[in-house]
């Protein structure tokens, strides 16, 4: 599962990607969730260039290479296995994952955080089929015919899970980009600019 945070507000130190909304004086999580591909990174970067200053993104801890033009500390926070490993025996994470021999530190896995006292709201954004995820995880050029074939049993998976009741609070269908990131912008719209009038003092 491919989970993603953003926060509204003003948060620092998460170690995962990991979002929190302000709802009167107490923060909730916001999952968001999909398969790779789907586009949530897409929406993050745009709801969070719309609304400057209301989000913070935190990032992800990985054991894996970094791929051409991904940074450390804006992508991933790309680091070694040992020092993975001490993170993860020190609870340091919500969360871990373990995906082509590499350690993800994340919030991934709805199934995990639901067993925690975040009390999160849950999206969903789906690819519109299997065949069109599959066109746009080869259109990356990033994956090899095993790991592609890979990610699409886990896509198939977590859209299996995210079919069953009480799973996710919203879902978006990615078919068409704009139209998809509009639902996704009116789902955090009012705390988003709630939180942008605080920071301008009106």
């Amino acid at each position: 599962m491919c989970t993603k945070f953003i926060v509204i507000g003003y948060l620092s130190g998460f170690a995962t990607r990991c979002a929190k909304r302000y709802v009167s004086t107490m923060p909730r999580p916001v999952v968001i969730s999909g398969p790779s591909g789907s586009g949530k990174s897409t929406f993050l970067k745009r709801i969070m260039k719309e609304y400057p200053g209301a989000f913070g993104f935190s990032v992800s801890h990985t054991t894996r290479q970094p791929r051409p033009g991904e940074q450390d500390a804006v992508d991933y926070h790309f680091v070694s296995r040992p020092d993975m490993e001490k993170a993860i025996a020190n609870n340091e994470f919500i969360e871990t994952a373990e995906y082509s021999k590499n350690l993800y530190g994340t919030s991934e896995g709805v199934k995990s955080i639901k067993k925690t006292t975040l009390n999160p709201l849950y999206i969903f954004i789906e690819p519109p089929s299997l065949a069109a995820l599959e066109a746009r995880l080869k259109g990356r050029g990033t994956e090899t015919e095993e790991s592609l074939q890979r990610r699409l049993e886990i896509a198939k998976r977590e859209m299996e899970y995210s079919r069953l009741d009480g799973a996710y609070d919203y879902k978006i269908v990615n078919d068409d980009v704009d139209i998809a990131y509009d639902q996704f912008r009116a789902i955090l719209k009012d705390d988003a600019e709630t939180v942008s009038s605080l920071q301008n003092g009106s």
